[in-house]
């Protein structure tokens, strides 16, 4: 079992999900997050005031899988988050991680039966 989490431009949220839904990936979470790396923040201008931010608003997935989903998985997040044919700085990364185990609170099963 794996856990991936995804951090992806917000505009992208509707595209991913549809290519995740293709692949048969139904369950996840989603937060809408804030992160700063390679797009250094924005200057947003209200009124008369001006203020820059080093954060920029992301979007957060958090999805379990067992093994034979991790590629297909993947491959639907970033295809369907990157931004144009090339893509561009702050599309997002995915990292994946072991997941040792998971539970399901009603029925208490547990490992890739409760994902």
């Amino acid at each position: 079992m794996k856990m991936i989490e995804a951090v992806i431009r917000p505009e992208r949220l509707g595209d991913v999900m549809e290519a995740l839904a293709e692949v048969e990936v139904f369950r996840l979470t989603v937060s809408d997050v804030q992160g700063f790396a390679r797009q250094k923040g924005q200057t947003l201008e209200t009124g008369s005031a001006r203020v820059e931010t080093r954060l920029q608003r992301k979007i957060k997935l958090e999805i379990a899988v067992n093994e034979e989903f991790v590629e297909v998985t993947l491959n639907a997040i970033a295809k369907a988050g990157k931004t144009g044919p090339k893509g561009v700085v702050g599309d997002g990364k995915v990292f994946i991680l072991p997941l040792e185990d998971v539970v399901r609170i009603r029925t208490g099963e547990r490992g890739g039966a409760a994902i």
